[in-house]
């Protein structure tokens, strides 16, 4: 049996049609991931779960972005609503935010396993910083690695514990990013010394985590000429400086930080060294362009996407409502 599509496709509506599914079919992605755009209520979420495994034939893993804050494609009121992480983790001593950040996403985790979803993008180790573009900052967990990377590590696995397979992100990191590169591509310029004493700490420290998402940046230390999700020099530091050997997928492809044509791009990320290709906004002929592009998964990625899916277990059982009041109560005492 030939190995997947080296990539993660989404499709366009609430609904999964008779075509896209003979499409998906065809394209055969590792994986799928959901946006706003795909979101009704429960009922039709769990519907829409089930016809994009179907299509595929397997157990395919879905993604979706529900960090809470801004980035949460799941609303109130049909599910819980979250503030921002920085601004609520800035008033809570170390232990009591790993133990917020915990039981946050534990909740979430219950919310995405109901619906079929296994997947969330998340935690982030991106570290806060004065220059960081508000895009990301409140998105972020703290402003060292000291802070981020325990508070990142209740995040995964508190995940985990939930059923959903957490995705660590930006890596190697987008804090010192002082544009938004869904827009434009930044450039990182600090000297190789100090983002291994900090940035990178961070996701040095959870190497471990079996899958993680790349950073459409360009970190001039790294490789000057290239984003570090097109850089075979980037990627390689990933993967030997910072020891992450999970399933490493790009950012949305399509995102303006990349130029040229989709196909190209998708060509680049994977010989730079990056597993799959991530690619967003449903649109069926980008699609095409891309799986055809990205190929099959290699016999390296889909070893680690075998180990990834093998993290993937029911989740442990929990008193969601006393879970729910921790949580409510820490949230309450922040600052």
């Amino acid at each position: 049996m030939p190995a997947p599509g080296a990539t993660i496709l989404g499709c366009a509506g609430p609904v999964l049609d008779r075509a896209e599914a003979r499409a998906l079919a065809r394209l055969d992605p590792w994986g799928l991931i959901l946006f706003a755009r795909n979101v009704e209520n429960p009922g039709q979420l769990r519907r829409l779960t089930g016809d994009l495994r179907a299509a595929l034939g397997r157990e395919a893993p879905v993604f979706i972005d529900q960090e809470g804050g801004r980035v949460a494609r799941l609303r109130p009121p049909e599910w819980r609503g979250w503030p921002t992480p920085l601004d609520t983790l800035s008033g809570l001593p170390d232990a009591a935010a790993e133990r917020y950040l915990w039981l946050r996403y534990r909740l979430v985790a219950a919310e995405l396993s109901a619906l079929g979803i296994d997947g969330n993008c998340a935690p982030l180790a991106d570290l806060a910083r004065p220059e960081t573009h508000a895009i990301l900052r409140d998105r972020c967990y703290g402003t060292t690695p000291a802070e981020v990377l325990p508070r990142a590590r209740a995040v995964a696995e508190a995940c985990l514990a939930g059923g959903v397979l957490p995705v660590l992100k930006h890596i190697p990191g987008h804090g010192r990013a002082t544009a938004d590169s869904h827009l434009d591509l930044p450039r990182v310029t600090a000297p190789r010394a100090e983002l291994e004493a900090s940035d990178f700490a961070a996701f040095r420290g959870l190497a471990d985590l079996p899958l993680g998402m790349t950073a459409h940046i360009v970190y001039d230390a790294l490789d000057a000429a290239r984003p570090a999700t097109l850089s075979t020099a980037a990627i390689g530091a990933i993967r030997k400086d910072m020891g992450f050997d999970g399933l490493l997928m790009t950012d949305d492809i399509s995102m303006q930080a990349l130029s040229g044509l989709l196909a190209a791009r998708s060509v680049a990320a994977i010989a730079a060294g990056c597993d799959l290709v991530l690619h967003c906004n449903g649109q069926m002929a980008e699609m095409e362009e891309v799986a055809e592009a990205a190929g099959r998964l290699s016999p390296a990625a889909a070893e680690r996407a075998a180990r990834a899916l093998a993290a993937r277990r029911a989740p442990e059982p929990a008193d969601l409502p006393a879970l729910a009041a921790e949580c409510a109560a820490l949230e309450a005492g922040h600052g």
